[in-house]
């Protein structure tokens, strides 16, 4: 018996011997090529960028994975305590695999083989960091054991903090939301240290399945196994069952965050910035860095410009008429419905999406569009308003086949059906009393930049009238000719090398042969006005004289000066182009303008301050002026650092100032006077395109540089009088009289050693100081008024003649024999 009992005891150990070496065997291959856990350490997952204003604001956020890595520190307790209960309650004492889950999940799955149920995983908080981080998804025998022993090894070598803090920032979450605190922004719009219990149970809830328990499409399971991770949190003392009882009590509440742009009026900019960073560092980094980008963007200033450009382009469009319906439905049921599937404007929300119900002789009964719930369902209210006769007055000039055409009754316009906009007017505006007005979408566009010219902080840019309308920006893409608004280049060229605001040049016909061709350009609306001063040239904006004057220069110099500004990068040294026929965007207008601005020094217009990676280290900064001394430790009496500006020279600063001076009379008495009633000293300048295809102004104070241009997007004339003064300079005076309406006025800085000389106005000799006609102008040290009268480009008697007629001054001088006439 004995020897019986020992040679089953010899074959159960060699059995058993066998066993272990198969065992064994199989963990070697399982384990052959297990990945190297020491990956970990350098844990890098795709993180959020970030896009803030220079207030600090969110703009937008870009992410292939919406995730903002949080670490465990920042993680408060109630919110690991759910997840601990949701997933793992023992993590804190386990080595990595919990035995006893393991026993019972082995039971489950052998009582459930045959079934078709997926098998039970029993996975701790660590084996899931092995398999989301090492290992693939496969449900296997060999996944898991290798899942086991990497477990093993990773509690070996990390705290356990450290494996929760990786868990919770890599779990997928749903709604394209990973990590923790990325989720608590995608679900609940929150910081995940202002998470409710409730709202935490949730978020734990979610790992296990996120489309099971989508907190619109199954709301009752959500909220059913959201309500089973707070009792475990009260099972294992987490919370207390008063606590846990509310908390199950409320509603899910979630609130989802919207991707793209966050901040008003600011989608134009933000693109203009994704482009930026694609650019410089490529699309990964935008999507994946977790870069923390700071822009130059001013919220309020950005407000201001959107509403002006936007009231530009109304007030021209509405004078054309209006052009008919968004589109048309059906209102014999239910209008919400189908007047919910139109698309609005998501961008301009003071315009609210009607449908008519009923057109009159006294106005229209609209539906407006009823709003969506945050899961995306329409509400079920309907609201209806009314819109007099009066408050769509303009829309009875409205165009049907191709033909302008005038109603009587608002009923000859629009008819029940016809989906139109309409805008809560709180006051009544020109030709409208308080109620609906209502709005079209202007068919004409433009583009605003509003920029700091001593360091090329770009504070403002709207790109066209609406962003979900177009995304087309209007202020960096649309290249368009300056028209007129170029003109201060080539009049800067001319008194950077030996011109000044008195000098005289001829205004009258010319004709100008090129190869075949006779080219005779004009002034705009015709005449002449004979010989003037430089300054009388660009302040009425003659295209006589300035061709006069290019031609005298020479083209080759005008273009260089283009070029050094930056307004082209390549000119073609024709004389056409001194009249602004060239194209170029409102961003290079602005940028070439701050050139005279801030005393002739180059600028690089931005609309990034600083970049910063996922670790606070700046890796790009604008602001390259230097500052010795600024990070001193202590005062010991030395004197006040300063930021030191080694731009270079573009422009002489004496020449900055002249051409400044001259821009500021356009304002005062030339082609941009309705500017003046701002009260504040303005430098600008109009433009106006040939057929009236392009306004525009571009203007500045000492401190501030806007341009604006206004156009059809297939440039087309714009009707008889569309010009810079009357159509884009009214929009620039709107943005400068409430930017500028808390400050004090502030002069354009002299340089030291300029001359201010009185000098009469039409001949530009020297006259007495507060005769009539005479205007103080500034010469540089060594120049002067003229002593004889010389005027450029009077080469025949017959202008001679002219110049006495227009001067008795210049008679005199001419009688006297001196000067020479060119």
């Amino acid at each position: 018996m004995i020897r019986l009992i020992g040679y089953f005891f010899g074959v159960g150990v060699a059995l058993a011997l066998v066993a272990a070496a198969g065992v064994a065997i199989y963990i070697g291959a399982v384990t052959k090529d297990l990945p190297d856990y020491e990956v970990l350490a350098r844990y890098e997952p795709p993180v959020t960028t970030r896009v803030h204003a220079s207030d600090g604001a969110l703009m937008g956020e870009f992410a292939r994975e919406r995730r903002l890595y949080l670490p465990i520190q920042a993680v408060p307790d109630r919110v690991k305590a759910a997840f601990l209960s949701a997933e793992d309650k023992n993590f804190y004492s386990h080595p990595g695999v919990d035995i006893t889950g393991l026993v019972r999940a082995v039971v489950t799955n052998v009582q459930n083989v045959g079934s078709g149920r997926r098998p039970v995983g029993a996975s701790t908080i660590t084996q899931q960091v092995a398999k989301n981080f090492l290992l693939d998804s496969s449900v296997t025998y060999d996944r898991k054991i290798r899942e086991m022993i990497l477990s093993f090894r990773i509690e070996q070598a990390y705290s356990k903090d450290r494996i929760l803090e990786l868990y919770l920032n890599e779990i997928f979450f749903g709604l394209g939301a990973y990590g923790i605190a990325g989720a608590a922004l995608t679900y609940f719009d929150k910081s995940v240290n202002e998470l409710t219990v409730a709202e935490s149970a949730y978020l734990a809830a979610l790992p296990k399945g996120p489309s099971n328990y989508h907190p619109f499409r199954n709301t009752e399971r959500a909220i059913e196994r959201r309500n089973w991770v707070i009792d475990q949190m009260v099972a294992n003392g987490y919370v207390e069952p008063e606590e846990a009882e509310k908390a199950k009590a409320s509603s899910l509440g979630v609130t989802p965050r919207r991707g793209g742009t966050y901040l008003f009026a600011g989608e134009y900019f933000t693109e203009e910035v994704r482009r930026a960073i694609i650019s410089r560092y490529g699309e990964d980094a935008l999507y994946e860095g977790g870069l923390s980008v700071r822009t130059t963007l001013d919220p309020k200033m950005q407000v201001v410009a959107r509403k002006a450009l936007q009231n530009g382009l109304i007030k021209y469009d509405t004078l054309r008429g209006y052009r008919g319906p968004v589109t048309s439905i059906d209102v014999s049921g239910d209008w919400g419905v189908p007047l919910g599937e139109v698309e609005r404007l998501s961008d301009v929300p003071e315009w609210r999406l009607a449908v008519v119900l009923a057109s009159s002789d006294q106005g229209l009964d609209v539906g407006l569009q009823p709003s969506r719930e945050a899961s995306g369902a329409l509400s079920d209210e309907r609201e209806t308003v009314s819109v007099s006769k009066e408050n769509m007055s303009w829309a009875l000039r409205y165009t049907a086949d191709g033909k302008r055409l005038k109603a009587d009754s608002p009923a000859e316009v629009l008819k029940p059906g016809d989906v139109v906009f309409v805008e809560k007017m709180e006051s009544g505006g020109e030709d409208a009393e308080s109620g609906w007005i209502l709005r079209q979408i202007p068919e004409v566009s433009g583009g605003m930049v509003a920029m700091d010219p001593h360091t090329g902080r770009v504070l403002a840019m709207v790109g066209g009238f609406s962003y979900a309308q177009s995304e087309f920006n209007r202020a960096t893409q649309a290249y368009r000719q300056p028209g007129s608004s170029f003109k201060p280049f080539v009049y800067a060229a001319a008194l950077d090398n030996g011109y000044t605001p008195a000098s005289v040049v001829l205004d009258a016909p010319i004709s100008i042969r090129i190869g075949n061709e006779v080219w005779e350009p004009k002034n705009y609306g015709g005449g002449s006005a004979g010989p003037s001063t430089l300054r009388a040239g660009i302040e009425r904006s003659r295209n006589l004289m300035t061709v006069r004057l290019a031609n005298d220069m020479g083209m080759n110099l005008v273009a260089e000066y283009a070029e050094r500004f930056g307004v082209y990068d390549k000119m073609l040294p024709v004389l056409a182009m001194s009249l602004g026929s060239g194209e170029t965007t409102v961003m290079r207008m602005v940028s070439a303008y701050s050139i005279m601005a801030n005393g002739g020094k180059h600028i690089v217009p931005s609309l990034i301050d600083r970049i910063q990676d996922r670790y606070g280290k700046t890796v790009f900064k604008h602001d390259q002026r230097e500052c010795e001394g600024c990070n001193a430790t202590a005062w010991d009496g030395q004197a006040e650092p300063e930021l030191v500006d080694n731009a270079d020279q573009v422009l002489d600063p004496m020449t900055a100032y002249q051409i400044t001076s001259m821009m500021e009379g356009v304002v005062q008495r030339g082609t941009a006077t309705t500017i003046a009633e701002l009260g504040y000293p303005i430098a600008g300048k109009t433009g106006t395109t040939n057929d009236e295809k392009d306004a525009w102004f571009v203007g500045y104070t000492p401190d501030l540089v806007v341009g604006v241009y206004m156009g059809y997007d297939q440039p087309r004339h714009m009707g008889k009088g569309s010009t810079g003064g009357g159509l884009a300079a009214p929009i620039f005076k709107e943005f400068m009289a409430d930017v500028l309406k808390d400050t004090r006025p502030v002069d354009f800085r002299v340089p030291e050693g300029m001359k201010m000389i009185a000098v009469d106005r039409k001949s530009g000799m020297r006259a007495s100081e507060g005769a009539s006609g005479a205007i103080m102008e500034a010469f540089k040290p060594g120049t002067g008024p003229a002593d004889s009268y010389w005027v450029i480009g009077m080469d025949d008697f017959q202008a001679a003649e002219r110049a006495r007629e227009l001067s008795p001054q210049a008679s005199e001088a001419i009688s006297s024999g001196g000067g020479g006439l060119y």
